[in-house]
């Protein structure tokens, strides 16, 4: 089967060795994303900001892949301040409200920055033609 890499240029895709996301066949693994651009965090002490940045990644990401958000099926989501799931699960719900797929939402110790409150990944199954 074909596998595509899918990068987003992010310096530790070369040395930890991983992409953003990598489409086998009809499936779409979109890898751990945080609100980060850069070496800079985005909307800093904002779960709820944070969350709506890291989709609109993985919707650039699928897309990239040949996906889209309403062929997502797995979210999982990584929180390092389970208190926020509220705020978090919102920009979730802007996203996914009709799509509904499965997900998860943990507390986590802690993200690769302080800075960081969120984590996500995501799966997607386009259709199989024919």
């Amino acid at each position: 089967m074909k596998r595509q890499n899918i990068s987003s240029g992010a310096v530790w895709e070369d040395s930890i060795g991983y992409s953003r996301a990598v489409r086998v066949g009809n499936i779409v693994e979109v890898a751990g994303t945080t609100a980060t651009e850069g070496d800079q965090v985005i909307g800093i002490g904002d779960a709820y900001e944070q969350t709506r940045y890291i989709l609109q990644k993985i919707e650039k990401a699928l897309q990239e892949a040949g996906a889209t958000m309403q062929q997502v099926v797995r979210t999982r989501i990584y929180v390092t301040d389970i208190s926020q799931w509220e705020a978090v699960g919102r920009a979730h719900g802007e996203f996914f409200r009709d799509i509904k797929p499965a997900s998860t939402m943990v507390e986590v110790r802690a993200l690769i920055k302080p800075e960081q409150l969120v984590e996500i990944e995501a799966t997607a199954i386009l259709s199989v033609e024919g």
